[in-house]
């Protein structure tokens, strides 16, 4: 890839970015929309003036573990850890209920392969912790219970759509259901999950030792940015998704983090308050590239909006995506009705993760070209109508 030519889709990533985010949110419209949709214009559904490369991904990748990193940083972990059993019972469903009645229906409604058909429901379970965060960022919502709940629920999700994928993936290149593979990630996960935040606040502790001693100017983002992307890998390493490695990091720094290999570490106010001032302007600067790396992802053209039976197959996916997401909310015990619908409706967006489903499925030749179609269509519905909801029913939300 010419250099200089990188440079200038950059340049129109960052720049398009921005004037779409500020057009959106001027006119009350969630600023990721606009973020998506300056993806959309640029890639190839748009303008097809940038297409989609190794670069940009890693670049998108360190937006997203950066924005979760902060997320983690502002997470209130005795309220996360109230709303543990809640997000348990959310993403559960979430999981189960899309899972299988995608499963069921591609098999007995559409006539389609059980690799197919499982490759659907996987796609399905998938939420986007990225999305949803940012608006509830947008709107200045993520420290309700109802963000503690949804954050919750989309870790958990990650989890399982990762031994998901591990189960299906298996299943529809061997033909063969290989448990001991799946158990194994899913253990590595677990081990991860439960040593992780401890380890990175006895390193975030030496950080705050050193910082006190250093000579050099830039000390600060040099090691946190360090810290992330250590966590990433060694999440990845796991097999877990690599923004739960920097949404632990962040924790870790939190003011709030407890842990008993924590409890002896004095937490340095002063430390915490330097760390968000060097880190935020640079993850300002690269989670908008994560955001337009999703609407460059976003193939509309592969859709054929004329054929009966895409809008038969679309919109019965569509309703149990929706479904699927939405009605785990209501198992669980909450004030009021609306906030059981801030939380079903925060869980809808599939985005990246969908799409990374899809991709698997179409480049390994399970899905056809007429699936592939249907699951984008259902991902971009359910990526680009749930902020719109979520903006306007905040207004309402039960104290």
């Amino acid at each position: 890839m010419d250099i200089h030519n990188f440079f200038l889709m950059l340049f129109l990533i960052l720049i398009t970015a921005r004037i779409f985010g500020e057009l959106f949110a001027r006119v009350g419209i969630p600023s990721v929309l606009g973020e998506l949709s300056a993806g959309i214009l640029l890639g190839v559904s748009g303008l097809g003036l940038i297409e989609v490369n190794d670069v940009l991904k890693v670049l998108a990748e360190i937006g997203i573990i950066l924005l979760l990193f902060e997320v983690g940083l502002e997470t209130d972990l005795e309220r996360l850890k109230n709303a543990g059993g809640k997000a348990l019972v959310v993403a559960v469903f979430g999981v189960i209920f899309p899972f299988c009645v995608s499963m069921l229906a591609g098999i007995y409604l559409f006539g389609l392969s059980l690799p197919v058909s499982l490759f659907i429901g996987g796609t399905l379970t998938a939420t986007s912790i990225g999305i949803t965060l940012r608006v509830l960022r947008d709107i200045h919502k993520e420290q309700t219970n109802i963000a503690q709940i949804v954050i919750g629920a989309a870790v958990i999700d990650d989890i399982f759509g990762v031994i998901i994928l591990v189960f299906i993936y298996d299943f529809s290149v061997t033909g063969e259901l290989s448990l001991a593979n799946t158990g194994q990630v899913a253990l590595f996960i677990f081990a991860f999950l439960l040593l992780a935040p401890a380890l990175a606040n006895l390193v975030s502790d030496l950080f705050r030792r050193i910082e006190k001693q250093r000579k050099v100017p830039g000390f600060i983002p040099t090691v946190i940015i360090s810290l992330i992307l250590l966590f990433a890998y060694l999440s990845h390493l796991s097999g877990a998704p690599e923004i739960l490695g920097s949404f632990a990091a962040g924790i870790a720094l939190s003011r709030r983090f407890f842990l008993p290999f924590g409890l002896g570490l004095k937490k340095n106010e002063e430390f915490i308050e330097k760390v968000k001032s060097n880190m935020t302007p640079i993850i300002q600067l690269f989670t908008p590239i994560f955001f337009v790396m999703v609407g460059l992802s976003m193939n509309i053209k592969v859709i054929d909006f004329s054929s009966l039976e895409f809008w038969s197959m679309g919109i019965t996916f569509l309703l149990i995506a929706i479904l699927g997401k939405y009605l785990g909310a209501y198992f669980i015990t909450q004030k009021c009705y609306t906030n059981k619908m801030l939380i079903g409706i925060s869980m809808i967006p599939r985005g990246e993760v969908g799409l990374i489903f899809a991709e698997i499925g179409r480049i390994n030749g399970i899905l056809s070209n007429e699936v592939y179609a249907v699951l984008i269509f259902v991902i971009i519905i359910t990526t680009i109508v749930p902020p719109f909801l979520l903006k306007y029913l905040f207004k309402f939300e039960c104290a």
